[in-house]
């Protein structure tokens, strides 16, 4: 698992979801049953428990999002931390409910670990994971847009970086080339081929004055000149070797 899907509405409509289910398997099931319940106070565990664990899940959810976004990436370890860190806020919170005045449950720490906790883990786990698998599909997909800015803060473009043909240096300016319906197009922006090459590291440098997207490389023209789509460039023969694996 390399991603997670971070958005505050999936995962809490995935909350939801836990809560019912967990509201359900206890009403039905009463695993948390310990002879001393009646009707009342069922219904106010069931629905405190599946309550608290929507609470949980939403923290959880805020949570992984702010350390998604500080490492933009996902493994297996963060996500087995994710489940521990759930699994501890939810036991001691609905714990916390149970011997609480509104239940006053009867079993202690441990009986409640081992005789309901260990249950509703049980229960929940296999829906957590198949839930968390299916919350990666509903990720939006994103188009790979590159986006130029220049010194001017009205200077920007943004493209599609298949469509990014070539740049090339135009003194205090670079200029962008790129397809936009088949066709040919550039705009100038105030900033330096160094700096572009810098911020986007695909680019490859066949020229002092040109950096080219390697998608649109067709052919060779001469000994010193590429066809790229829709433009020819030089190639200095300090670079030609940047062009030996296209």
């Amino acid at each position: 698992m390399k991603q997670l899907n971070p958005s505050l509405k999936h995962n809490l409509i995935v909350g939801l979801l836990f809560a019912l289910w967990i509201f359900v398997f206890a009403f039905i099931i009463k695993p948390f049953d310990d002879g001393t319940l009646n009707f009342r106070t069922w219904l106010l565990m069931s629905a405190g428990f599946s309550a608290t664990a929507f609470v949980c899940y939403a923290f959880l959810a805020i949570v992984q999002r702010s350390v998604y976004e500080k490492v933009a990436n996902w493994n297996i370890g963060l996500e087995a931390v994710s489940f521990l860190f759930f699994y501890l806020i939810y036991f001691f919170a609905v714990y916390g409910y149970y011997k609480s005045p509104i239940l006053n449950g009867g079993y202690r720490f441990t009986e409640f670990f081992v005789l309901i906790f260990i249950k509703v883990t049980l229960v929940l786990t296999p829906v957590i994971i198949l839930a968390r698998r299916y919350l990666l599909k509903l990720i939006p997909v994103k188009e790979d847009v590159l986006i130029f800015k220049g010194d001017n803060k009205r200077d920007i473009l943004k493209i599609k970086a298949s469509d990014l043909v070539c740049i090339s240096n135009a003194q205090n300016y670079v200029e962008i080339f790129y397809t936009e319906n088949d066709q040919l197009r550039s705009k100038l922006i105030r900033t330096s081929l160094k700096k572009l090459q810098d911020d986007f590291a695909f680019l490859v440098q066949i020229h002092r004055s040109h950096l080219i997207n390697p998608l649109h490389f067709k052919s060779w023209r001469n000994q010193n000149t590429i066809m790229l789509t829709q433009i020819e460039l030089p190639v200095s023969k300090s670079f030609k070797e940047n062009l030996s694996t296209l």
